[in-house]
């Protein structure tokens, strides 16, 4: 069989690749100029990649691999169990942090597979130890403190408990002492440098340690944030890291076919509720896509697609499964049965969507399902 790349399709060929009804095209040439992007904004530190919920739903393994080959050696998730799915498909000199630190139960297999705790807490950090010492060996782990956003990492009150436990003598080799900023993405936000002078008086607090805490916005907020090792997540995947328009490639498109057309007379009813009533005869066209392929409910009347450059309007309430846009904008037969409509692509960017729903590009990127057919360019 064939293969016919998207980018060589014309939206309005009937069929598309393989008959799917969605195809979500990840650029990897594009993944790849962002990763070097920021992690020459790092320097003279280095840059990690978060591949957290399947790399932002874009998959993990293949994410991880790409940005290894760039220079990437740190890959962040947040829970064990993606740690254990990403180790093996890294050689042995990447190494796999996992935010959330660990479970109760999970220390040995953890060490057994080579994959670094983020120490969140002295119960977490005691865990880790005893299971140092049970193995005979010093195990690895990032130390993470919270500096304001009370939501990880070791509070004020426990950094004393942390060096008491220190000055003991440790069974863990301390490799990063990290923090994560709550406001990253907005710039004039005092909160920013009230965590910065925090996470110095940490550094003070626990000398001879790197830094980690810059995370995608944190790496446009200026030369003082640009400390370690950054942690960039969502402007790897092209995402805006903060209110000004996004200097990231995108990585990201989106196009969903058209599985029915129809005309309808003015004062017809449109989608669940009959919310939307058509003013004038309206030509209308139903696609293959919803709330459970990552396209929120609260598109509904406000989003819109494209097809040729050409802006169509979603109208009446997203469904489960299918969304319907206004057509009449274009020539009559341009769009039928197959036919590929824009969600997410040159014309309507990723923040475009999110801003259109409600939300943030984060939640529209990890909620893109698994029904649609991908391709990695």
């Amino acid at each position: 069989m064939q293969t016919v790349r998207l980018d060589e399709l014309h939206v309005d060929e009937v069929g598309g690749v393989e008959g799917a009804s969605g195809y979500l095209t990840i650029d990897l040439a594009a993944l790849s100029r962002n990763y070097q992007a920021l992690a020459a904004k790092a320097a003279p530190g280095r840059a990690a990649a978060v591949v957290k919920a399947d790399a932002y739903g874009l998959g993990a393994e293949r994410v991880a691999k790409t940005v290894y080959e760039n220079g990437c050696r740190h890959f962040f998730v947040a829970q064990f169990v993606e740690a254990a799915r990403l180790r093996p498909a890294l050689p042995q000199d990447a190494h796999v942090f996992v935010l959330n630190g660990l479970q109760p139960g999970n220390e040995d297999i953890c060490a057994y597979e080579n994959i670094i705790p983020v120490i969140n807490s002295i119960e977490q950090w005691k865990n880790w130890a005893r299971t140092a010492r049970k193995l005979g060996r010093r195990l690895p782990a990032a130390v993470q403190f919270d500096t304001g956003m009370s939501r990880l990492g070791l509070p004020p009150e426990e950094r004393r408990l942390l060096a008491e436990e220190i000055a003991l003598g440790s069974d863990v080799e301390i490799l990063f002492l990290m923090s994560h900023l709550a406001s990253a993405d907005d710039d004039e936000s005092i909160q920013n440098w009230e965590q910065l002078e925090e996470l110095r008086k940490i550094a003070f607090e626990f000398p001879g340690h790197e830094l980690s805490f810059a995370n995608s916005g944190g790496l446009f907020l200026g030369k003082p944030y640009r400390i370690g090792l950054a942690r960039p997540g969502i402007a790897l995947y092209g995402g805006a890291p903060s209110a000004l328009p996004s200097p990231m490639d995108a990585v990201v498109r989106l196009d969903v076919a058209v599985v029915q057309t129809r005309t309808v007379p003015a004062g017809t009813k449109i989608g669940y509720g009959g919310v939307h009533v058509a003013s004038r005869e309206t030509r209308l066209a139903t696609i293959a896509a919803g709330y459970a392929d990552g396209l929120p409910r609260s598109l509904s009347d406000r989003g819109a697609v494209y097809f040729d450059g050409v802006r169509l309007p979603i109208v009446g309430r997203v469904s489960m499964d299918s969304i319907t846009i206004d057509i009449s904008a274009l020539p009559e037969g341009a769009i039928r049965l197959g036919s590929l409509v824009e969600v997410i692509g040159p014309n309507r960017t990723l923040e475009d969507v999110a801003r259109e729903a409600g939300t943030i590009s984060y939640e529209i990127l990890t909620g893109l399902g698994h029904r649609y057919h991908r391709q990695y360019r």
